[in-house]
C-alpha cells in the first residue's frame, strides 16, 4: 500500500513538521508540495535542513494536478486562505485541514470570531479531528478539521472528565502558556528574540484569543450543556512545547479523576496521566505524545491539571498525521513513533 501525499503551504512551520513526521512514514510518499512565495524552487534551498533527505519542487496551487497526483492532502494555510483551496478539493480526496476554517460547528460563531466564512458549507461537512474522542467519526470522514494547539492540550484532560460528571462545568480556568513557533514563521516583533527572550508574557487577556470558541465547542459536547471557560494564553522564550494548567471544581478525590482520565485513553498511544507528579514541555519535545499530571487541592475543593505537548506536533502536524492514519485505516502511530529529544 501507498498513499500520496500533497501539502499546501509546506514552508510553514507546520508544512515542515509534517515533512518531517511523513519522511519515516512506510505507507505515505510526499508527491505535491505549494508554496506561492517560493514557486518553483527547490524546498531544500529554502529549508535547507532537508538538504541530502527530502528533495521536491515547489508548485503553485493547481486543484487539477492535486486530484490527479494526490490521494490525501493537507492544507497548512492560514485560516480564511484554507477553505477557499480545500473547497476544490474536499469532494474527490481526503482532507486534514490544519488552519481554523472547518473547525467551528456554528457559522455564527464563526462569522463573530473569524469574520464572513468563503464556504460555511465546509462546516458541517468536516469532522473535528481530536483523534483520541473523536476516532470512530473520524474514520469515515473525507475532511478533518484538525484541533488547534491550546484546544487539544486543554480539551484531552478535561473532556474524560466532564463526561464522567466529576468536575464543575462552572468556572473552570486554563492558564496557558506555548513556544514562540506557534505564532508562524511570519515576522513579528513580539516573537523578535529581542522581545521574546528572557521574557514571559500575557497576550489577548480577558475572552480575546480565538481558540474560545474551539475550547468551549468541545466542552460542551463533554458537558452536554454550554460551558464557558476563562483561558489566558501567554508566550515563553521556548521555540516549541506547551503547557496548560486547568483548574476546576470537584467534589472527587486525586485518585478517582485519575483513573477517569487514565481509563478513557487506555489503548491510546499518545495520551498517559502520570502516576505522581507533573510533566515538563521537555519530557514531549518532538513528539506526538500528550502527559498529563493531576492533583486535587482539598482547600479550594478544586482539581489541578497540568498537561503537556509539543504544539507542533501533538498541537498540529503530529494530529494531523494520526487524523490520516485513522482517515486511511492504518495503526495511528504510523510515523509518529518517536522519543522526545532531551535533554
Amino acid at each position: 500500500m501507498s498513499l500520496s501525499i500533497g501539502i499546501l503551504g509546506a514552508t510553514g512551520y507546520t508544512g515542515a513538521e509534517l515533512i518531517r513526521l511523513l519522511h519515516n512514514h512506510r505507507v505515505a510518499r510526499i508527491t505535491y508540495c505549494s508554496s506561492r512565495q517560493y514557486n518553483g524552487k527547490n524546498i531544500a534551498d529554502i529549508l535547507p535542513f532537508f538538504q541530502g533527505t527530502f528533495d521536491i519542487t515547489l508548485e503553485d496551487f493547481d486543484a487539477a494536478a492535486i486530484r490527479e497526483r494526490c490521494e490525501v492532502v493537507f492544507s497548512c494555510l492560514p485560516h480564511g486562505t484554507s477553505a477557499e483551496f480545500i473547497s476544490q478539493l474536499a469532494d474527490s480526496l481526503k482532507v486534514v485541514d490544519l488552519s481554523a476554517d472547518t473547525r467551528l460547528k456554528d457559522l455564527g460563531v464563526y462569522t463573530q470570531w473569524y469574520g464572513a466564512h468563503p464556504h460555511p458549507e465546509l462546516l458541517q461537512k468536516a469532522v473535528y479531528g481530536l483523534c483520541e474522542v473523536h476516532r470512530e467519526e473520524i474514520r469515515g470522514a473525507s475532511l478533518v478539521a484538525n484541533p488547534g494547539c491550546y484546544p487539544t492540550s486543554i480539551l484531552l484532560p478535561l473532556v474524560p472528565l466532564l463526561r464522567a460528571g466529576l468536575v464543575q462545568p462552572e468556572g473552570i480556568i486554563s492558564d496557558s502558556k506555548s513556544g514562540v513557533s506557534g505564532a508562524g514563521r511570519g515576522l513579528s516583533l513580539t516573537t523578535h528574540i529581542c522581545e521574546a527572550g528572557e521574557s514571559f508574557s500575557a497576550y489577548k487577556v480577558g475572552g480575546t484569543h480565538r481558540h474560545i470558541p474551539e475550547i468551549e465547542q468541545g466542552l460542551s459536547r463533554a458537558a452536554g450543556r454550554p460551558v464557558l471557560i476563562e483561558f489566558t494564553p501567554h508566550l515563553i522564550p521556548i521555540t516549541r512545547g506547551m503547557l496548560s494548567t486547568i483548574y476546576a471544581s470537584s467534589d472527587f478525590d486525586e485518585a478517582r479523576l485519575k483513573d477517569c482520565v487514565s481509563s478513557f485513553y487506555q489503548g491510546s498511544r499518545f495520551v498517559r496521566v502520570l502516576g505522581d507528579g507533573f510533566p515538563s514541555t521537555k519530557d514531549v519535545r518532538g513528539t506526538n505524545n500528550c502527559l498529563i499530571g493531576i492533583k486535587k487541592n482539598p482547600r479550594t475543593n478544586r482539581a489541578v491539571i497540568v498537561s503537556v505537548i509539543d504544539n507542533l506536533t501533538k498541537g498540529a502536524s503530529g494530529s494531523a498525521v494520526q487524523n490520516m492514519n485513522i482517515m486511511c485505516g492504518l495503526p495511528e502511530e504510523e510515523g509518529l513513533d518517536y522519543l522526545p529529544v532531551f535533554p
